[in-house]
């Protein structure tokens, strides 16, 4: 099933009556919040997935992935199906919207394509826009958790200590080598043992993913095979789902995201004590 859409094809899908969420987000920067620019204007019958929101607000960690139940009630309340065509787009291009996708897929969503480009692409295509604040009926989501799109701590140290999946961080590169510090304070520099830099600058350039080809190519540049267990990572899940979809964009199988990521990494300790090993490469 097609994962990537361009925007011809969102139009299609728009007049044929497919449900549109706008999956943007962005590191805190004091700029106007992603869900007020929404509100200012958007694609008609769009509703905005806050991945801050619906997430599991039990952990300590950014935007964790909700259990299944709270997923499936954040989701219908939106107005969403997992039995409905469903497109999502952010106002940058091709980044966050990628998590939204992820989510909605890991929570049993059977259509979920992201538009490449984004808003920009759909203002290009000459898409409508709508000031119209929306109400969508409530729905209801059966979710059904798709356990192999995710990885927990646990699986992730597994990787580490064995081998026995290809770990892609999508941090950028400096950041990945440990010369560069986290934008999130008290978390440590640097990157998995074993681990492979594949930033979204370079899979995802000008917010748009390249031809299933051209990105097959990139991800094989470093190693990445398709019959080779996938984990990604980066710096709180939300760019490890673009190198997620990049994967199946390209026809690999379902990469699993570290939810984690990063922002528990980071922090050189699981919670019951046990090291994560960090190594740095500053030359």
């Amino acid at each position: 099933m097609t994962s990537i859409i361009e925007a011809e094809e969102a139009l299609r899908r728009h007049a044929e009556g497919a449900q549109f969420v706008d999956g943007t987000w962005r590191l805190a920067d004091g700029a106007v919040s992603a869900q007020a620019t929404f509100a200012r204007s958007h694609i008609p019958g769009a509703v905005f997935f806050d991945i801050d929101d619906v997430s599991d607000r039990e952990s300590d960690l950014p935007h964790m992935l909700p259990t299944p139940e709270a997923f499936a009630e954040a989701a219908g309340d939106m107005g969403l199906s997992e039995q409905r065509p469903i497109v999502v787009y952010d106002q940058d291009g091709v980044f966050s919207a990628a998590r939204v996708w992820w989510t909605l897929k890991t929570m049993g969503a059977a259509n979920v394509a992201v538009l490449n480009g984004g808003l920009p692409a759909w203002l290009d295509a000459n898409g409508a826009m709508s000031t119209e604040q929306n109400s969508a009926s409530s729905e209801k989501f059966g979710a059904q958790f798709a356990s192999e799109r995710l990885s927990s701590l646990d699986r992730t140290l597994q990787a580490v200590k064995t081998g026995d999946a290809l770990i892609l961080d999508a941090r950028p590169a400096d950041r990945f080598r440990g010369a560069a510090p986290e934008p999130r304070p008290g978390l440590a520099s640097g990157a998995m043992p074993g681990a492979v830099s594949l930033p979204v600058s370079v899979i995802a350039p000008n917010g748009r993913l390249p031809s299933p080809a051209d990105t097959r190519r990139a991800l094989e540049a470093v190693g990445w095979r398709a019959d080779r267990p996938t984990i990604t990572t980066c710096g709180s899940g939300v760019a490890a789902s673009l190198l997620a979809l990049a994967i199946e964009h390209a026809g690999g199988p379902p990469a699993a995201v570290y939810d984690g990521s990063w922002a528990e990494w980071g922090r050189g300790r699981a919670p019951d004590g046990r090291t994560l090993p960090i190594v740095r490469d500053e030359a």
